[in-house]
C-alpha cells in the first residue's frame, strides 16, 4: 500500500486557540508599514538593475563628440644621406629635381581620433589632453556627422585634459552638465559614450569598480575604475552616471593586449571640473604650491611618533624660501589637515594644495612632538622651477640608477616603494624599477617589483653599490655577474651576461 493514503481510525481533539483581540489601528499600522518595505524593495531593485539605458542615451548622445586632430607632416628631405644645407642657392634646384624624379608616393599626415564632450551653449568640448597633442588642425564631428573646425583654448598634460572651441550656431547639440563624482560609490552603474575605433558614437554600460586608483600615471593621480567597456577612440569621452551628469573623462584603459578588458580609468568629474574652468578663464592651469617633499606614514612611522593610526603625510624635507618654511613647518611634521580638508593618506596632499587658491592664508593642522599643532600658510603658486625642483627631491628621496651593463634600472627601497609593490616590511636589497626587455635580465626573468638582494656573494642596499660591482666584474674580464634576486618565488641566483643584448 502506498504510505500516503493510509488512514487511521483514531479520534483527533481539535483545540481552539487563544483568542486574541488586535486593534484596528495596529493592523492598519503594519499593513502600511509592509506597504513601505514593498515600495522599498522595489525601488532597491529598480536601482540595481535597471530594465535599460535607452531613454537615458537618446537623451545623452547629442552632447558628445569625435574628436579629429591631424599632426603635421616632417619635411621632406630628399634621398637618405643627401641634404642640401637651408638656404643654399642650389635648394629650390634639387628640391624640384627630387621631387620630379622620385616614385609618386600618397602623402599621408598622422591623424588621431578621440572622444570629447559639449560642455556649454558657447562651444568649449572637453577632451583629453593625448587626443590633440602636437596637432596641426582640430576637427570636431557632432552626433549628426555635421563637422567643425575647433579651436585650442588650452591643456594641462598633469590631468591629460583639454579644452576646445567650436561654433554651434545654427547646429544641434545637447550640453553635458558636470555631476559631484564625490558623491558616486563602487558599485553604482554608468555610462560611457564615445568613439571606439573610430566607428562612431558607442554606448557602454558597467559598474563603478573602484574609485581613488592611483595608477602613476601623474601626481594627481585620483581615478575612478570602471569595468565599462572602453576601447581606443573612447579617450577623452564622459563616464555618465544614471542621473546622466558626467562623472568622468574617460582616459585609459589597463589592457595587455590593447582591447577593453574591464579596467577603465577616468578622471573624476571634482578634478577635471577647476581644470576646466581654469583652462576656459585663463588658458592655463595655476597650481598651489607648499615646498615640501614628504613619504607615506607607515605602521612603524605612525608608533614611533604616538600616532594613533597611519594617516597624513610625512614631512622628508622643506625647500628653502618655500609657504612651508615660511609658515613654520618642519621635517618630520605629519600633516594631518590642508585648509580644513583631511589628509588621509601620502599622496591625497598635492592634489589639495594644488586646488587650493594661490595666496590663501590656511590653517595646516601638523602631528609634532606627539600632539597636534596648528600652523598658518600663505600658498604659493606652482611654476616651472618648482616643478623641476620637486622632481629634483623625488630623484633625492628615491634615487634610480639605469646599470645599462645587466639591462636594469634600480631603486633605493622607500616606503613608497614598498608600499606599491607590496614588499616585505623587513625586504633588503634593491628594487627593480625597469627591465630593458631585450636584456639578459629579460631572458632570465627579472622583473618589475624583484629585489636585488647580493652582487658577487655582497650584500647591496643601493644602485650605486650595483653599478660599481658590476663594472668590477667587467673590469675584470668576466662574462658573467652572479645575482641573488627575490621575486614572487622566493630567492635564486641569476647569472647575467655582461653588456648583452
Amino acid at each position: 500500500m502506498n504510505p500516503t493514503h493510509l488512514k487511521t481510525k483514531s479520534r483527533v481533539r481539535a483545540i481552539p486557540m487563544p483568542r486574541t483581540v488586535v486593534p484596528l489601528q495596529w493592523i492598519a499600522g503594519l499593513a502600511f508599514l509592509a506597504a513601505l518595505l514593498m515600495a522599498a524593495v522595489g525601488s532597491a531593485q529598480a536601482k540595481g538593475t535597471p530594465d535599460g539605458f535607452a531613454d537615458l542615451a537618446e537623451k545623452l548622445i547629442p552632447s558628445v563628440v569625435t574628436i579629429s586632430s591631424t599632426q603635421a607632416m616632417p619635411e621632406s628631405r630628399g634621398p637618405e644621406g643627401f641634404n642640401v644645407p637651408p638656404g643654399s642657392p642650389f635648394e629650390e634646384f634639387f628640391k624640384d629635381f627630387f621631387e620630379r624624379n622620385q616614385p609618386q608616393q600618397r602623402r599621408r599626415r598622422p591623424t588621431s581620433l578621440g572622444s570629447g564632450f559639449i560642455i556649454d551653449n558657447d562651444g568649449h568640448v572637453v577632451t583629453n589632453n593625448h587626443v590633440i597633442s602636437d596637432s596641426e588642425e582640430i576637427t570636431v564631428v557632432l552626433h549628426d556627422d555635421t563637422l567643425l573646425k575647433a579651436k585650442l583654448i588650452g591643456t594641462d598634460p598633469d590631468t591629460d585634459l583639454a579644452v576646445l572651441k567650436i561654433d554651434l550656431k545654427g547646429h544641434k547639440f545637447k550640453v553635458a552638465e558636470f555631476g559631484n563624482s564625490d558623491k558616486a560609490r563602487v558599485g553604482d552603474w554608468v555610462l560611457a559614450i564615445g568613439n571606439p575605433f573610430g566607428l562612431g558614437s558607442t554606448v557602454t554600460a558597467g559598474i563603478i569598480s573602484a574609485r581613488g586608483r592611483d595608477i602613476n600615471a601623474g601626481r594627481y593621480d585620483d581615478f575612478i575604475q570602471t569595468d565599462a567597456p572602453i576601447n581606443k577612440g573612447n579617450s577623452g569621452g564622459p563616464l555618465f552616471d544614471k542621473d546622466g551628469s558626467v562623472i568622468g573623462v574617460n582616459t585609459m584603459i589597463y589592457s595587455p593586449s590593447g582591447g577593453s578588458v574591464g579596467i577603465g580609468f577616468s578622471v573624476p568629474s571634482n578634478v577635471a571640473l577647476p581644470v576646466v574652468k581654469q583652462l576656459i578663464e585663463n588658458g592655463k592651469v595655476r597650481r598651489g604650491w607648499l615646498g615640501v617633499r614628504i613619504q607615506t606614514v607607515t605602521d612603524e612611522i605612525a608608533e614611533s611618533l604616538d600616532l594613533k593610526e597611519a594617516t597624513g603625510a610625512l614631512v622628508a624635507s622643506v625647500s628653502e624660501g618655500s609657504p612651508a618654511a615660511d609658515g613654520g613647518i618642519e621635517p618630520r611634521d605629519v600633516i594631518l589637515k590642508f585648509a580644513g580638508r583631511e589628509v588621509s593618506e601620502m599622496r591625497k596632499l598635492p592634489r589639495i594644495v594644488a586646488e587650493t587658491p594661490i595666496d590663501k592664508e590656511v590653517d595646516v593642522v601638523v602631528w609634532r612632538d606627539g600632539k597636534e599643532k596648528v600652523v598658518q600658510v600663505t600658498v604659493g603658486e606652482l611654476k616651472e622651477e618648482q616643478m623641476a625642483a620637486a622632481a629634483e627631491e623625488r630623484r633625492d628621496g628615491s634615487p634610480e640608477q639605469s646599470v645599462e651593463d645587466i639591462g636594469l634600472t634600480l631603486a633605493e627601497l622607500t616606503p613608497e616603494l614598498t608600499q606599491r609593490f607590496e614588499l616585505a616590511e623587513d625586504a633588503k636589497g634593491v628594487v627593480v624599477t625597469k627591465v630593458d626587455p631585450d636584456s639578459a635580465a629579460a631572458e632570465k626573468g627579472l622583473r618589475v617589483g624583484d629585489l636585488v638582494v647580493e652582487v658577487g656573494q655582497e650584500e647591496v642596499t643601493s644602485p650605486a653599490q650595483v653599478a660599481a660591482k658590476v663594472k668590477k666584474a667587467k673590469d675584470a674580464n668576466r662574462k658573467t655577474v652572479l645575482l641573488l634576486v627575490e621575486g614572487q618565488g622566493g630567492l635564486r641566483f641569476v647569472a647575467l651576461r655582461l653588456g648583452s643584448k
